[in-house]
């Protein structure tokens, strides 16, 4: 599959969860942010100590109207993560860029002017590219799950968080836990997931 396919791949499902039926309420936006994660690593009973790296995030939101104070919130968003590891005596830095898909019920309270919200929710993910320094030696990540491969190519887990709405601009926080073990090891075990602390910006298109 290569990077087209995992484009298409992301915005089909985007599309199917954001599709509203005719009668429901949705409003758009954007959202942009800036990530704080690290990625655990465990080989063979060793954990190894994961540096955090900060990135940024960046898409598109979509936000469904259900009842009372609950709407249904999802999202296409380009996330950049990765860590820092010593290995033995080498440093190793990977930092991967996934196009993600949240799926978050939120609960809303407040006035027209402001309104303080909690969500939470699974994310899917694909990997679409990124770096791999290894002792100074920079090269493109591989996505697969082959023994030469870096990170296999998906990724799920569960969002949460909290937001603030002043007059339709949003500002929260939120922290995504990785479920899933990216990485591809075969014959030894191994296991990354990946951990992030998300803080963002975002607008709608259409009055609250």
């Amino acid at each position: 599959m290569n990077k087209k396919n995992h484009l298409i791949f992301a915005l089909a499902v985007y599309l199917i969860v954001a599709s509203p039926d005719m009668h429901a309420q949705i409003k758009s936006g954007y959202m942009i942010g800036f990530n704080i994660s690290n990625m655990t690593l465990q080989t063979s009973g060793t954990s190894f100590e994961a540096e955090t790296m900060t990135g940024i995030h960046i898409g598109i939101i979509s936000e469904i109207t259900l009842k009372g104070n609950f709407t249904l919130q999802s999202g296409f968003k380009f996330s950049a993560k990765g860590s820092i590891y010593k290995i033995d005596t080498t440093d190793v830095v990977i930092s991967p860029i996934y196009v993600e898909v949240p799926v978050n019920a939120k609960y809303s309270i407040g006035s027209d002017f402001v309104k303080v919200s909690l969500f939470a929710g699974p994310y899917f993910a694909c990997g679409i590219g990124g770096n791999k320094e290894t002792g100074g030696e920079l090269r493109k990540i591989r996505f697969g799950a082959d023994e030469n491969d870096d990170l296999k190519l998906f990724d799920f887990g569960f969002y949460f968080g909290a937001g603030v709405n002043i007059k339709g601009f949003v500002i929260s926080a939120h922290y995504g836990l990785g479920l899933a073990n990216i990485s591809p090891g075969t014959t030894v075990y191994s296991e990354m997931k990946n951990k992030v602390i998300g803080i963002s910006l975002s607008s709608f298109f259409t009055g609250d």
